[in-house]
């Protein structure tokens, strides 16, 4: 089984490719999350992976949230690992994932997370990639997923590679907590509509489907099911969405959008 989260398709890009090529049955964590408690019940030898980009060096709220409402029931034979995919560094993510399955009786055998091209420009210093940096780290984890697909099928214990950064701690527990608190919300969010076209593509990129369209415009649920992904924002080929004033500048990514 591989339970993923993607927002604007680097970790779904990942988690198909495991998921074709190891075999295993893909879930997709916010379709989980809709049917409320739910019972997994996992066969011998098989693999339980844990696929989505970190938020603000933490797990996702959504990705707390399906752990912490699901029952797993496992076997000694199963592997447990997590892939996670970041624009550079993922703090304790994983520290924080394993406190979790922990909770429910689990743990990691092994991690791994992948560099990814940039999609968070809600911060001053947050910038997407060039289009050559795309291309390069996109290359990179290429390649890094499939020496990491190899270790999973193997089912390989006490793989390690990830990238924490140079302070983990404090980008968890301290920026990291102040983000996850204060700027996850879909209340920042603005349409143009002297721009906006009507064409529904945001709507249908929300992972959560915290936004719809209603009367020929975006709206925005404020229920707390927004995960701050900024799929919406990517995804609209007029810029007609912005998340507060900074990104009218900032450029816009989503994965295969160069294809």
């Amino acid at each position: 089984m591989i339970f993923y989260f993607s927002g604007t398709g680097n970790t779904r890009w990942a988690a198909e490719r495991l998921a074709q090529e190891t075999g295993e049955r893909l879930f997709f964590i916010p379709d989980e999350v809709k049917k409320g408690k739910c019972e997994y019940e996992l066969q011998e030898g098989e693999r339980l992976g844990f696929c989505f980009p970190v938020h603000g060096w933490q797990p996702p709220h959504i990705v707390r949230e399906f752990i912490c409402t699901s029952k797993f029931n496992m076997l000694n034979s199963n592997f447990i690992y997590a892939l996670l995919t970041c624009g550079d560094s993922i703090g304790q993510t994983m520290e924080m994932l394993d406190k979790e399955l922990r909770k429910k009786g689990m743990h990691l055998d092994s991690t791994f997370s992948l560099i990814m091209p940039e999609s968070y420009v809600c911060l001053p210093f947050m910038y997407t990639d060039t289009p050559q940096r795309e291309k390069e780290k996109i290359s990179k984890a290429n390649e890094d997923l499939g020496r990491y697909i190899e270790m999973i099928k193997e089912r390989i214990v006490g793989e390690v590679h990830t990238q924490r950064g140079l302070t983990p701690w404090t980008f968890s527990h301290v920026i990291g907590a102040y983000f996850n608190a204060r700027m996850i919300t879909d209340k920042k969010f603005t349409v143009d509509t002297d721009l906006c076209i009507h064409c529904g593509k945001c709507e249908k990129a929300c992972p959560t489907g915290d936004l719809v369209m209603k009367d020929d415009k975006p709206i925005w649920q404020h229920n707390g099911s927004c995960t701050n992904c900024l799929a919406c924002y990517h995804h609209c080929p007029r810029h007609a969405i912005n998340y507060g004033s900074i990104t009218r500048t900032r450029g816009q990514y989503y994965f295969g959008h160069s294809e």
